[in-house]
């Protein structure tokens, strides 16, 4: 099963990474459901930046890790590399 990261920017211009396995579904709960983020519920709209495909949950964890340690700017720059 294929294994999705994915970066949003919420309505206050911060950016909100998770992991999913149906990104139009997680997208969204993130913005009409009770199943979004705690963090995003206060900040919808979302709007999805950036997506990046894996093959396992464990690859897509790991990478999620490292883009949440990732500076505002370095966040910026990935999403402006798509």
């Amino acid at each position: 099963m294929d294994y999705f990261v994915y970066l949003v920017e919420c309505s206050d211009n911060t950016y909100y990474c998770g992991i999913t396995n149906n990104i139009d579904k997680r997208i969204d709960e993130h913005n009409n459901s009770k199943k979004g983020a705690k963090y995003t519920k206060s900040r919808r709209p979302v709007i999805l930046r950036y997506v990046e495909k894996h093959n396992s949950r464990s690859d897509a964890l790991k990478r999620e890790h490292s883009i949440k340690k990732l500076s505002r700017p370095e966040k910026r720059d990935l999403v402006n590399k798509t």
